[in-house]
């Protein structure tokens, strides 16, 4: 059983969305949101978490790239595919870069959806509509961007602790304590250190630092 979860601002779109996919026998909706904020607090209230999210991106009190953002340092094992109007390089960009892996738009049709729900779970793929795969195609093709070889030239030493701490298992609430610093301070250096390493998740942070010895 696939377990999702809907964010949306909207009350008809998120109780029509869940309605069509609930009727799929191999799909169950945990819990629908309003506002990534509200996701974040049904996520902490939970024991069962959704493996698939479909996030909004216009939302008031906390937009979806923020939620998600906090949502992929949070909860590493979910999968966010944003599900929105916006078509624009900018939100397009900004999503990718916070932690989604698909990206899709709100025209289209439930059995597209509920595909690509499918291809994140059973092949870890990426679906984007096709617009919007051209775009992140262009992205890339035009991004200019550099792989760190060496973290000295990258991370500061308090990056590194707190990437460190990362490495031994520690979520960030516990390397705050380990660090005596602020969890919204480590929060802030983890963003960073995702930036710096262009990697979007814990576990892509976790694998390079590995690879290459670092800690």
């Amino acid at each position: 059983m696939i377990r999702i979860a809907i964010v949306d601002d909207k009350q008809p779109n998120r109780l029509s969305l869940a309605e069509k996919l609930e009727s799929k026998a191999d799909i169950t909706v945990l819990f629908t949101a309003i506002n990534g904020l509200h996701f974040l607090e049904e996520m902490k209230s939970r024991v069962e978490h959704p493996d698939v999210i479909l996030m909004d991106i216009d939302m008031p009190e906390m937009d979806g790239v923020e939620a998600v953002r906090a949502g992929v340092q949070l909860y590493g094992s979910a999968k966010f595919i944003m599900l929105t109007v916006f078509d624009d390089d900018n939100k397009v960009f900004e999503a990718i870069q916070a932690g989604a892996i698909g990206y899709l738009l709100k025209d289209e049709k439930t059995e597209i959806i509920e595909d690509a729900i499918r291809q994140v779970i059973e092949y870890g793929g990426s679906p984007m509509s096709p617009r919007i795969a051209r775009k992140a195609l262009n992205l890339l093709m035009n991004a200019k961007v550099e792989l760190p070889k060496k973290k000295d030239s990258v991370l500061s030493d308090r990056e590194m602790e707190i990437l460190k701490g990362l490495v031994d298992g520690l979520d960030y609430r516990a390397v705050a304590e380990k660090l005596f610093i602020s969890p919204l301070t480590v929060r802030t250096h983890i963003t960073n250190i995702y930036r710096k390493l262009h990697v979007t998740s814990k576990t892509q942070a976790v694998k390079l630092a590995i690879k290459n010895r670092w800690v």
